[in-house]
């Protein structure tokens, strides 16, 4: 085999980034082969997937889906097929050789076990999953360290600010500038944000995401987590990382150098271009995608973010600082908390108590493992239901 093409798996398939990365490989079937395709339970997602790209595995969550997706392929007329696995195990077994490149695009803590392996075996980490560095960051970063394995980022701001770094050396970076789009609900009073509802959380103005992320957003937490990621990624001190509220979603990131000038990636709101920067690094690629017209412009707008009304994210700063185990406490109560939300069991306004709270009662317990980390997480949901 040309030792040029990468055999890829590809965690998170049926979600938006891992269906907006099956579209980025479509154009570039000289380069990829689709070694596993990993899922959770959109089981009928993922047998027209496997149809498609016809991968050596496929995963699943449960067993019972791992059934039902052998039925459906069989049904389907596909063959051979693919070996089909489950749980924990089969997500091991899709990082392992001969996967090369591991695209982690799913959702919450479940994979970094398998995300920690990739990495431990020397395997390239295109990341879009937001909880493994917030959660195991250091422990990520220092297995990657020893293996010499390369961590990618595919979040459109982790991404701006790779594009900007290339060329620069180390202590030349004064501060790195994360735009966030402030959400749906940026003009917002304290007394209409109580009062706010799911559906109108969900309404992201730039993007098209997922409930969580989508609410993250609209809170700031999401911004918070980035901060977090961001200083694991790039070695920089929480301090040196800001944050500006640019309502276009056009400059997707800034990095500001010792000399006083910046730099800053600007481009259209798709996805497909950070997740083909990750994928094709560290060549650049044509693709035909729809450009950026400056000329259509007529105004880039920047503001601070208000921290009165959008709590989260001076909460996530705080859980950077105290270190240990406070950031996977802030990222499972916020996911509690903003379950709690969706479900209509609490105010839009009550999910930032219930973070803070969390924090409050974990304090930060010393994590040396991946281990650590998922108990971590599970005493702070425990924590954080009891405050429901």
């Amino acid at each position: 085999m040309d030792a040029t093409i990468r055999r890829l798996a590809l965690l998170g398939s049926t979600g938006s980034i891992g269906q907006n990365t099956l579209d980025v490989i479509a154009g570039f079937a000289d380069r990829f082969i689709v070694h596993a395709l990993c899922a959770g339970d959109n089981i009928a997602k993922l047998a027209e997937q496997v149809e498609r790209w016809r991968p050596k595995l496929a995963v699943v969550r449960t067993s019972q889906g791992a059934d039902q997706l052998r039925k459906l392929l069989t049904d389907r007329g596909v063959a051979p097929l693919p070996e089909i696995a489950h749980g924990e195990a089969g997500l091991l077994a899709a990082v392992a050789a001969p996967t090369d490149l591991v695209v982690a695009a799913t959702v919450g803590v479940a994979a970094l076990g398998a995300i920690a392996a990739a990495l431990a075996g020397g395997r390239t980490v295109a990341l879009a999953n937001k909880e493994a560095l917030v959660v195991a960051g250091e422990l990520l970063l220092g297995i990657a360290r020893q293996s010499g394995a390369q961590l990618l980022p595919i979040d459109s701001e982790h991404s701006a600010i790779h594009q900007c770094l290339r060329g620069s050396r180390p202590g030349e970076v004064a501060r790195l500038i994360l735009t966030a789009s402030g959400g749906p609900f940026l003009r917002y009073s304290v007394e209409q944000l109580a009062t706010v509802t799911p559906d109108q959380a969900r309404r992201h103005p730039t993007w098209n995401m997922g409930s969580r992320i989508s609410l993250d957003s609209a809170t700031l937490m999401n911004k918070g987590f980035e901060v977090i990621e961001a200083c694991h990624l790039f070695s920089v001190a929480e301090s040196q990382v800001a944050v500006l509220v640019h309502p276009q979603s056009i400059v997707h990131s800034m990095v500001e150098f010792s000399d006083g000038s910046t730099l800053a990636q600007l481009g259209t709101a798709d996805m497909r271009t950070p997740i083909q920067y990750a994928l094709t690094y560290p060549d650049r690629l044509p693709s035909n995608r729809k450009r950026l017209n400056l000329e259509e412009m007529s105004r880039l707008d920047f503001e601070l973010p208000d921290h009165g009304r959008f709590p989260c994210l001076g909460l996530a700063r705080q859980a950077l600082q105290a270190g240990g185990g406070a950031p996977a406490a802030l990222n499972a109560a916020d996911e509690v908390a903003v379950a709690a939300f969706l479900q209509g069991r609490i105010p839009f306004t009550r999910i930032a108590g219930v973070v803070d709270e969390t924090l409050s009662q974990i304090g930060a317990p010393p994590i040396a493992s991946i281990e650590a980390v998922l108990e971590a997480d599970a005493r702070a949901r425990r924590v954080a239901q009891s405050l429901l």
